[in-house]
Order: C-alpha cells, then sequence, then structure tokens
C-alpha cells in the first residue's frame, strides 16, 4: 500500500492557453469499477431468470391449422424442408430425455447411473442453467450423450415474438458452446408434450424453429416426475408398451429429483433385460450426430460468455459475503455506540464526577488561519467571551486575504499573531505551540466559534494526570441548510457518539481540528504535529496513544464549525479527511506488533478504525446496491422492508445521539434523503480515497472556502462589550 503526500505548490499555467482539463484517474475508476458492478449484477439477474423472464404460459387452441400428419405422427418433427416431416422411434429403443438441466445436484447422480448401466440419453439444457454450469454440459458431451436447445430463460414461445425466439435459441447455442464447444440441431420447446398436443399456438413457432435450422423433439411418454408420484409410478409412465420404441420425458432440474434418479436405476437394467437399448437421438434413428465442432471466433464468444457469467456469480457471491460482513459490522458498531456511549454518560454525568483537581491555570488557545478573513473576526471574539483565562495565538499561515491584519486591528488583550510563510497547517500549530506560554495547548480551526465555557469544560479533564489529549464536541454551525443538516446528523451521531465509544475502549482515533486540547509534554514527546499525513489529528492522536497516555472525550466542551455548503466543498473535505486517515493508519501500523501502550492501542485501536471508518463504510454500498436490485428485480416488498429495518435501527440509533447531546430531534426528518442522497457520496468519496492511496496518488490540500456563516454559538446573542479581554454587562 503506497501512500504519499505532497505540499501545495504554485500552479504551473499551460503552453498556448488553457490546459485541456482530463478527469482524473481516481474518478474515473470509481466510475468503471460501478458500471463494471452494476454490469455484472444484471447479468447474474438475467441468467438466473430474475430479469426479461417470461414465465406465462398459453391457453390450448384449436388444432386446424395443424398437418394431420404431425398430429398423428411421432415424437421428431421436422420443419427444415418445404415440407413438414416427422419420425418414429424404431421398436426396441428408448430415448430417454432429461429437461430444464444441468443441475449441480442432480444432474452429476443421473450421468452416474447412465454410466453405471452404460445408457445415452439426450440433455434439453436451458441457457441459464448450461452458463452456469459449463462443467456438466461439457460431461454430458465427453460421455456420449446429446444435447438439445430447451430456450435460455425457459418461457412459453408460442407468446414470444420472432426476435425473442431467435434470442433464446442463440443465447442457449452460445452457453453450450462456451461449455462443450459444439452446437446442436435438436430442440425443445417449453411446456411441450406430445405431437398429438400441437395447436395453432404452438406449430406456428415449430415451423419457425425449422426454418432456424433446428429439429423439434416431443416425447411419447411423460413420467410426470416433477410431481414425484413414487418411484413405481415413475417407471410405469415412462416404460414403452408391448417393445415399441419411444422417447421419455424425465427431468434432471428443477426440484428434488431423487425419485428420477431411483426409478431410473430400477428402469434401465429392467427393460434392457426385455430387449430394450437406451440411445441418442441420432443413434436411435441411424442419422448424423447432432453435434457439430464449433471453431475460431465464435468459439471464444462462447467461452467469454461462460467466462462472464462464472465471474458474475462469483462476485455476487463475494457481493453476499460482503452485505453479511457489512451487516455485523453495522449491527456491531451501533450496539457498541449504544451500549457504550450511555456507559460514558453515566460516568461523566454522575454527581460528584471528576477527572482530578480543577484546571484553573491559564491555557494557551492556538488558531492556525489561512485566508480566513471571512471567520476571523467571529472566532476570536467568542474566545474572548471565554470563562477561563487564556492566551491566544493566530498562526497567520502565509494569508493573502489580510486575516492577520484584520486580527491585529481588533486590538484585543491576550490575542497575539504570529506570521509565517505558507508551511500548512501542521507546521502552522508547532509554531503556534513553540510561541505559547503554558503548559495546556487548545487549538481550533479558524471557522470555528467556542462557547464561553468551552475551553474550561475542555481542560479540566487534565485533572488526571494520564489524560494527553482531549477532544471537543464539534457541532455543525450552518446547519440551516439541507447539506448542513445532514453534517449535523453525522456529527452529532457519527463523531461524537463515536468518540464517547471510543472513550470507553481507550482507542480514541482523533482529535477534531475544530476543538481539542493537548498537554504540551504530550506533544514534545511524539515530536509535535507532523505534516505526514493530510489527517494531522487524526496522525497526532494515534501517536498520543501510543506514547501511553490517555485521550478522553469532553461532551460539554462544544464548538460550533462551518460545514462546506456546497457539494464540491463537502467533497474535497471528506476526501481529504477519508484519505488522511488512512494515511495514519499505514503510518502507525507497526502498533500491530509492538509491545506496550503501542501494542495496546495497535491491536484495539487501529483494528476498530479500519473496520468501522475505512472497511464498514466501504462495503456499505453494498446494502444499496441490493436495495436497488431488490426494488427493480424483486423480491420488492422484503427488500423495502428490510431497508426500513435498517434505517429505523440508524434512526432509533441517531435519536439517542441526539438525546444524549441534548438536541432538537427535528433535523432527524432529513435522515431517509440523507441515507439516499448524503451517504452515496461518501461512499464514492471513500472509494476514491482508496484508488488514490492503493495507486500511491498524490493528494494536494484543498483550501475550503467559508462563508463567516457562524458568528455565534446558536442561541447566543450579540457579543457583550469586552473590558480587558472579560465581558461585561
Amino acid at each position: 500500500m503506497a501512500i504519499r503526500t505532497s505540499r501545495p505548490g504554485p500552479a504551473t499555467p499551460a503552453r498556448g492557453g488553457a490546459r485541456r482539463r482530463r478527469l482524473p484517474l481516481r474518478i474515473v475508476l470509481p466510475l468503471l469499477f460501478l458500471v463494471a458492478l452494476m454490469a455484472m449484477l444484471l447479468l447474474r439477474g438475467y441468467v438466473h431468470s430474475e430479469i426479461l423472464a417470461d414465465h406465462r404460459i398459453n391457453s390450448s387452441a384449436a388444432a386446424d391449422k395443424v398437418p394431420e400428419k404431425v398430429l398423428e405422427g411421432g415424437p421428431v418433427i421436422d420443419t427444415r424442408g418445404d415440407e413438414a416431416q416427422t419420425l418414429t422411434i424404431p421398436d426396441g429403443h428408448v430415448v430417454l430425455t432429461f429437461d430444464d438441466g444441468p443441475d449441480p445436484e442432480w444432474t452429476p447422480k443421473v450421468l452416474d447411473v447412465l454410466k453405471k448401466h452404460d445408457a445415452h440419453a439426450v440433455f434439453f439444457v436451458t441457457g441459464t442453467m448450461a452458463s452456469r454450469h459449463p462443467d456438466l454440459v461439457e460431461r454430458i458431451a465427453e460421455e456420449g450423450h446429446e444435447i438439445g436447445l430447451h430456450t435460455f430463460n425457459h418461457p412459453d414461445l408460442s407468446l414470444q415474438s420472432k426476435d425473442r425466439i431467435d434470442w433464446e435459441l442463440s443465447q442457449t447455442q452460445l452457453a453450450i458452446t462456451g461449455a462443450a464447444g459444439i452446437r446442436t440441431s435438436l430442440f425443445r420447446p417449453p411446456y411441450s408434450s406430445q405431437a398429438g398436443a400441437m395447436d395453432n399456438n404452438s406449430w406456428p413457432v415449430a415451423e419457425y424453429i425449422g426454418d432456424r435450422g433446428y429439429i423439434t423433439v416431443v416425447n411419447t411418454h411423460d413420467s410426470e416426475d416433477w410431481r414425484k408420484p413414487g418411484v413405481a409410478e415413475i417407471i410405469e409412465r415412462a416404460t414403452p408398451e408391448d417393445g415399441k420404441g419411444g422417447v421419455v420425458l424425465m427431468h434432471d432440474s428443477g426440484g428434488d429429483r431423487h425419485q428420477t434418479v431411483q426409478a431410473l436405476d430400477r428402469m434401465l437394467p429392467d427393460l434392457k433385460d426385455k430387449g430394450y437399448t437406451f440411445d441418442n437421438l441420432t443413434e436411435a434413428l441411424d442419422a448424423p450426430s447432432a453435434h457439430s465442432p464449433v471453431t475460431g471466433v465464435e468459439l471464444w464468444k462462447g467461452k467469454a460468455w461462460v467466462f462472464l457469467v462464472q465471474a458474475s456469480d462469483n462476485i455476487t457471491a463475494v457481493l453476499v459475503v460482503g452485505l453479511a460482513i457489512v451487516g455485523f459490522l453495522v449491527i456491531a458498531r451501533f450496539v457498541l455506540m449504544l451500549v457504550l456511549s450511555a456507559a460514558h454518560a453515566r460516568k461523566v454525568r454522575r454527581r460528584g464526577f471528576s477527572w482530578g483537581p480543577p484546571i484553573t491555570d491559564p491555557v494557551s488557545v492556538l488558531v492556525p488561519a489561512y485566508n480566513e478573513a471571512k471567520c476571523i473576526e467571529n472566532t476570536v471574539r467568542s474566545l474572548m467571551a471565554s470563562d477561563h483565562p487564556i492566551e491566544v495565538i493566530v498562526i497567520d499561515d502565509g494569508s493573502s486575504d489580510g486575516t492577520a491584519r484584520i486580527v491585529e486591528g481588533l486590538n484585543l488583550p491576550n490575542v497575539r499573531v504570529v506570521r509565517q510563510l505558507n508551511a500548512g497547517k501542521p507546521a502552522a500549530l508547532n509554531r503556534g505551540v513553540a510561541n505559547a506560554r503554558y503548559d495546556i495547548i487548545v487549538m481550533m480551526d479558524g471557522d470555528t466559534v467556542f462557547e464561553p465555557t468551552t475551553v474550561r469544560e475542555l481542560v479540566q479533564p487534565f485533572g488526571d494526570p494520564r489524560v494527553g489529549a482531549v477532544a471537543g464536541n464539534a457541532k455543525v454551525g450552518n446547519k440551516d441548510k439541507l447539506i448542513g443538516a445532514w453534517q449535523h446528523i453525522e456529527y452529532v451521531m457519527g463523531f461524537n457518539l463515536d468518540r464517547r465509544m471510543y472513550d470507553v475502549l481507550q482507542c480514541m482515533p482523533t482529535i477534531p481540528g475544530a476543538v481539542g486540547a493537548f498537554r504540551r509534554s504530550a506533544l514534545e514527546r511524539v515530536g509535535g504535529m507532523s505534516d505526514d499525513t493530510l489527517a494531522e489529528d487524526t496522525d497526532i492522536t494515534m501517536a498520543i496513544h501510543r506514547d501511553g497516555w490517555k485521550v478522553v472525550y469532553a461532551e460539554n466542551a462544544r464548538a460550533w464549525t462551518e460545514a462546506p455548503e456546497s457539494v464540491q466543498q463537502l467533497w474535497s473535505q471528506r476526501y481529504r479527511w477519508s484519505y488522511g486517515t488512512m494515511q495514519a493508519i499505514w503510518k502507525h501500523r507497526r502498533a500491530l506488533v509492538d509491545r506496550g501502550p503501542s501494542g495496546r492501542f495497535g491491536r484495539v485501536g487501529l483494528p476498530l478504525v479500519s473496520l468501522f471508518m475505512v472497511l464498514a463504510p466501504l462495503l456499505a454500498p453494498l446494502i444499496d446496491v441490493f436495495l436497488i436490485y431488490g426494488l427493480i428485480f424483486g423480491p420488492t416488498g422484503k427488500t423495502i422492508l428490510a431497508w426500513f429495518g435498517v434505517l429505523a435501527i440508524q434512526a432509533a440509533c441517531a435519536a439517542y445521539a441526539f438525546v444524549l447531546d441534548r438536541e432538537k430531534l427535528t433535523p432527524l426528518l432529513s435522515l431517509p434523503l440523507q441515507q439516499i442522497l448524503y451517504r452515496q457520496l461518501m461512499y464514492v468519496v471513500l472509494l476514491q480515497s482508496w484508488i488514490t492511496a492503493l495507486t500511491g496518488g498524490r493528494l494536494r490540500w484543498q483550501k475550503l472556502r467559508r462563508k463567516g456563516g457562524v458568528s455565534a454559538p446558536p442561541g447566543a446573542g450579540a457579543q457583550p462589550p469586552l473590558v480587558e479581554g472579560r465581558p461585561v454587562g
């Protein structure tokens, strides 16, 4: 797994004018993957008769247009010439025929019995079964039996157009060619019976079949084994009278065929003792073989078809396993979140709970800022309302929009500006730590506002000397728009509820950049913020865990951040987060085999983060893929019920998270729409991140455009006047 990062640099203009924009490979590959996946599912549905299958059966009709000699003739009907001919099986010969296969369970047993008694038969295969079980078709041909067409999806051809008939024939031939390298001239229509049962509906089909070069084969004796009437009854129905020849209809697929196999094993030796022989159709008629070899392009087309069908079945099987895995992971995550977040809430909310001695000493608040002119004043002024003593250090990372001048122009006490050339957020934070006066460092984003109690609540866990870092409660401030509302749900349920769970498990994966605090000594021991990944907050959190520090969650340390308001901006942010998380996991992979605190985190934290934040979201689209498949191809009712069941679980979990976070439940009205639209975007972003990581692609830092829409915490009025950095009035 190759993962690299690169710092932003100036864009190089194209020579000779505008550069032609090409769609990035990391976007093309996910699209191609999704298209290929849907194609495989559609192929699988077609081959399993879930798509384009027609199970209608035509009612009987008059037979006045059927030639008399056909109605009174033999079971082999040849309409290839100008005049229809019929052939009768000679006395003493029985042609056993098996319809609807090959079946992976029953066809081998039928073949074993035929081989045991040195008998041949004709297998009228469907294209669906031949495509799925080409090895059985090949075995049928290799053991000397004949193969005939029984259509692809088993429709009543009297209800189909000529184009559909051609399609049924050609696709079945393609499957037989791919499996055994042959073509066949034998055909049996589905739902056919004896020649005397031909009517004005089925006769035109027989005529058209002849025009296409096929011989129609019906039967003289129907064993009715599909009814499972008992072995003796099957034998009685399948036995010709008085030594006459006949074509016997049996089945090697379509259900339980143990009676068929037993009847065959008893019937073959009994009839052989009476002088019967069991031949292929052409052997009984002393005619040339119905098989002809296929070579060249047609053979390779058949092999390609069989390969694609096998691939679609295998891929679907893998997807079903993946669906089971994601179902388990989703339920496990929900159970863990509900149980452990409740345990966390009980612990920190019980009367008399404290992390240790109250933290009252001043702390340093670092605000890395790059082109935050629209937000920075709101951010700094919110800090001035803090009820905990602080110093504020704004690190201007080479802004070009006057961010530093805005802060300096405020003339606020205990607020300093540190300027540096653009070097990235990790470098800005390290510069801030170097300039900080105090031992506890609070970090926040330049587009975030704090409540007056945020800093105080955030630093209290440092009363426990084992705590090295604290995650605050990041919340969406601009949730009045639909995209913002969806992110609000995600923050409350997917982030903050998760943090409660990870707190209890002692493997918090991320201190959010919007609101987090660190012990200076913990930062120094792990070497400070690193630019090895694009998720420096996840990287530093994992490093602190591995150094043996506790990382906890302070639910009352609320910070209101400006979430992206456009799909493009949201895509950029989540792409960076996803890719950066993968980088951090890869960077700290040695923790899996380490000893001590690093090993404990590696064998608990890394697997959980990988499962719940990388693998499960990557596989989660399977729920929606199978939802779409089920809605279109069935079973529709069960599919809808299952989807709403999953939605109900998510809604219950989300409602619990909102209650726990003391949030109004109104935004949850958009949860179904979020699952349909928003979640899909996150899936594609994660898939794109995977492709970028696996291909060793470079992902540039992309600055989000802010609108300054979060000026104060929701519910707060206008900012009070400040005297010496403290609110008055």
